[in-house]
């Protein structure tokens, strides 16, 4: 299958034009599939041909290569080259308060919940499952300090933590800055913007309090897990809906074995629980679910 020449590349001309208009054949592509496959579990099928064709390009661009032969020779023998093409192939789409009805569950439902046990000293552990660029774990920090200094007092004689992960270290590093664009921070409600946002150029960042409760790391979700806690809610959204059924029943009874009895698990509006996780599993509301146990 033959690709295009993209306008910003053949202005460039020379090696980039020669890139954009390289050859993606099918056995390049099933290559890629496969690698994919065994390094992230994320299921490429051939319709995605022009997709991966147009993520790698870049990548032949830096390693000086013309051909995507070459290039799937490089990944075979080069393992940060192979991680490279992995985090060029997944998809990063987020904002904030996406989904907006989980966000009125937590703070309705969980949320006090939490402040209780935290009232008597108990952890409060909060994971958000491929995180990408960190809208949705900083919406779950902006739920839980409410819009004003009163409502967030609970969080400074609590111990509250967020964990953000993702496969993805460009993203992870994103976390970490809480910067974000006029455009990026539009979805945030208006009370939340005024208390937590702070200026930074044409930008806005997460106010220190918020961004003091997060920790942001790297992580392949199929990959050995180092967290040791049980968790009160986690979020993966709409990250099993890049894997094959296999796959999602191995990670999402992971997710399951991860949480604390009656805690909450939130996933994308097109996925569902399969496989042993959804015997575990209360359906509370649109793809939300409860483990059993916790009194609540």
């Amino acid at each position: 299958m033959k690709h295009e020449v993209f306008p910003a590349d053949a202005e460039r001309g020379g090696a980039s034009a020669l890139v954009a208009s390289a050859e993606l054949g099918i056995d390049e592509f099933r290559q890629i599939a496969a690698i994919m496959q065994a390094e992230a579990r994320i299921h490429l099928v051939e319709t995605k041909i022009t997709l991966v064709h147009s993520r790698l390009a870049r990548r032949l661009r830096e390693r000086g290569l013309t051909r995507f032969k070459d290039y799937v020779a490089l990944v075979n023998e080069d393992e940060e080259e192979r991680r490279a093409m992995v985090v060029a192939l997944t998809t990063n789409h987020t904002h904030f308060f996406r989904e907006a009805h989980h966000f009125d569950h937590f703070r309705g439902q969980v949320l006090p919940v939490l402040q209780g046990r935290a009232r008597v000293g108990q952890p409060v552990r909060i994971w958000s499952a491929g995180c990408s660029s960190g809208e949705e774990v900083y919406s779950i920090a902006m739920c839980l300090a409410g819009d004003a200094q009163a409502s967030a007092n609970w969080l400074k004689t609590s111990d509250v933590k967020l964990l953000a992960t993702d496969i993805s270290p460009p993203v992870v590093d994103a976390v970490r800055r809480a910067t974000y664009s006029a455009a990026t921070v539009e979805p945030i409600p208006q009370t939340y913007r005024a208390k937590w946002l702070r200026p930074n150029g044409d930008n806005f960042v997460i106010a220190d309090e918020l961004r003091a409760l997060v920790t942001a790391r790297v992580l392949n979700l199929f990959a050995s897990w180092p967290m040791r806690q049980k968790y009160d809610a986690i979020f993966c959204r709409n990250v099993m809906i890049y894997f094959d059924d296999r796959a999602k029943a191995e990670l999402e009874e992971r997710l399951v074995d991860m949480l604390a009895p009656g805690g909450h698990l939130y996933i994308g509006h097109s996925e569902r629980l399969i496989g042993a996780a959804a015997t575990r599993m209360e359906a509370v509301g649109q793809t939300i679910y409860r483990k059993s146990g916790g009194g609540q």
